[in-house]
């Protein structure tokens, strides 16, 4: 009798193994349709780059945004800042020209006596020192994506100056949405792969008529 309990749970086990492992955090990426955006720490403009995030993961249209936290598969959780600074650069360019000449001559006689000297100079200096300061921005984000029963599914951080018509904090955001995007694509078409069933056998055709043994007259061969 113990010997027969034994082996039924021995046989149990691998299925109670099977049923109790844990989804690995990145394939539960593939399942967050709707995400609540929470609100950012950071400093005065976490506010704005909560904005900013919204709007970018409603341009990317692979999520639906909600402001019900409950109703949400994910929340979008981090902090965000955008520091400002004085970039100060300095430089200094001199001119400098001299030149000196001389001669002199001087000859004596008894009571007379004759004496010449020359003496030729130029010195031009000229010193320019040239300051400018300029005002920048590096903006900083890191994010997490977090499932409803407390797991971080997805996170990054992006940092950025700028750019020529972005600001800094709109390019940390454009990045960080665009990194969710891709990963969330990839993670959906590996999913929807795994789902799909393989494609049965197809059944092996009947022969032709053309293809059915016949006698070396070419007529159909018939048994008797």
């Amino acid at each position: 009798m113990r010997f027969g309990i034994a082996v039924a749970l021995a046989a149990l086990l691998p299925v109670a193994g099977f049923a109790v492992e844990a989804r690995p955090a990145e394939a539960a990426l593939a399942d967050v349709k709707r995400i609540y955006v929470d609100q950012l720490g950071g400093g005065k403009t976490s506010d704005q780059f909560r904005d900013m995030l919204i709007a970018a993961i409603q341009s990317s249209g692979l999520f639906t945004l909600t402001e019900s936290p409950e109703h949400a598969d994910a929340t979008l959780k981090g902090s965000g800042d955008d520091l400002i600074f004085q970039d100060v650069h300095n430089s200094s360019d001199s001119i400098g020209v001299h030149a000196n000449t001389g001669s002199g001559s001087s000859s004596r006689a008894l009571n007379s006596g004759v004496s010449s000297n020359s003496t030729m100079g130029i010195g031009v200096t000229d010193s320019e020192t040239d300051r400018t300061q300029e005002r920048r921005h590096e903006a900083t984000g890191s994010v997490r994506l977090v499932g409803k029963d407390g797991d971080i599914i997805w996170s990054s951080t992006q940092e950025s100056n700028g750019g020529k018509f972005r600001s800094a904090m709109a390019d940390v955001a454009d990045k960080i949405v665009r990194q969710l995007a891709d990963e969330t694509r990839k993670i959906r078409e590996l999913a929807a792969l795994s789902r799909d069933p393989r494609p049965a056998a197809a059944e092996k055709p009947e022969p032709p008529e053309s293809a059915k043994p016949v006698g070396t007259a070419g007529k159909e061969l018939t048994l008797k």
